[in-house]
């Protein structure tokens, strides 16, 4: 099915479907040697891990930890605006990174290609992704570490509207995640209300 059953008015036709891998170049995170002070010391290049995404959610700007250039392989860094999705042990968990970065070998790159950059929405492609999480999540390859069947991960269309669509299915999700923070902020202040209450209602005893 390659149009969606809820739209928004002015938009009709089919999605295009390509596959994940003509549309977005792939590639693998990797840590550094911890043997070579040079890759760490003073570094400045954020080097992203699952406990980025835990802390700070799923669009990350910044790192715990840094690498150095020193660090970088050849094939250079991640790109801004590109997505990084965990395919071994922790599956189906991503982040769309805004700064040029790495990250570690729990993660998998995925880096709009240039021939194609004026055809997709950064933050489209990071709302797609969560679609593709839950895609990883049913289909690993048994035995040893748990990964995520990559061939056919590279085969699997990616869902794909006009310019104009994904850019208001963007705002329409983007306003949602703002209305979610607000609320969330909301409830964490109610619970620390809560909490300080309990502490002053209840006798701690001797």
């Amino acid at each position: 099915m390659n149009t969606p059953k809820l739209r928004f008015p002015g938009f009709t036709g089919d999605w295009e479907a390509p596959s994940i891998e003509s549309v977005f170049e792939i590639r693998n995170g990797y840590t550094p040697s911890k043997r070579i002070p040079e890759y760490w010391i003073n570094g400045t290049i954020p080097w992203f891990r699952m406990e980025d995404i835990r802390e700070n959610g799923g669009i990350l700007s910044d790192a715990i930890q840094h690498i150095t250039p020193q660090a970088v392989k050849g094939g250079g860094l991640f790109k801004k605006n590109s997505i990084i999705l965990a395919t071994t042990a922790t599956i189906g968990v991503h982040a769309m990174i805004i700064a040029d970065s790495l990250a570690n070998q729990r993660f998998t790159n995925f880096s709009i290609r240039k021939s194609l950059s004026a055809t997709y929405c950064p933050e489209f492609v990071y709302y797609s992704f969560y679609l593709i999480d839950e895609w990883c999540k049913h289909n690993t390859n048994a035995g040893g570490l748990l990964s995520v069947n990559m061939p056919a991960l590279r085969k699997l269309n990616f869902m794909t509207p006009s310019l104009a669509e994904q850019q208001k299915i963007t705002s329409c999700l983007s306003s949602l995640d703002c209305l979610i923070s607000s609320e969330q902020s909301k409830l964490d202040v109610l619970k620390d209300h809560k909490k300080g209450l309990m502490q002053q209602m209840f006798p701690t005893g001797k």
